[in-house]
């Protein structure tokens, strides 16, 4: 019967990202514990060093965290020295998140990351940059579906 293998874990095209996610980022705790960084403090470093002084809501917004979950995360990387924390002098409702000194430091320290990992992979570089593809194009009709999700909702 059709309906036992479709409903069926292993099949779950949601199940296979969601258990890949979770594996890589074990791979890359050792990796980033020379760094002394968890994988979402690593990702929220990797945004702030492609732009720098960005708000809270921006930083959220281009990884996908809420500030529930940004906001402690932002005040460990404060504490560890690596970000600072501001009010917009222009809106006191926005907090500016900016690299420190020995936050743009660390990028030199983690250049080596993604080679590593992809090592640890048994994959090229090629192989590598066909995944990533794969991903963003996923990602892009997933975003497709749930910005028009939420369009249709809040015309209702």
């Amino acid at each position: 019967m059709q309906t036992d293998q479709t409903l069926k874990l292993e099949n779950q095209i949601c199940f296979a990202i969601y258990a890949c996610s979770r594996e890589l980022t074990k791979l890359y705790r050792p990796l980033l514990q020379e760094l002394g960084l968890t994988y979402t403090q690593y990702v929220t470093m990797l945004a702030l060093w492609e732009q720098d002084q960005v708000t809270v809501s921006t930083l959220g917004a281009k990884l996908y965290l809420d500030s529930g979950t940004l906001t402690p995360l932002l005040k460990k990387l404060e504490a560890a020295g690596h970000i600072t924390r501001t009010r917009d002098k222009n809106d006191e409702r926005n907090v500016v998140i900016a690299l420190t000194e020995q936050g743009r430091q660390l990028r030199e320290q983690a250049v080596d990351i993604p080679e590593k990992l992809l090592c640890q992979l048994d994959a090229s570089p090629e192989e590598g940059g066909f995944l990533l593809t794969q991903m963003q194009e996923l990602m892009a009709r997933v975003q497709q579906r749930t910005n028009s999700a939420a369009n249709i909702k809040g015309d209702e």
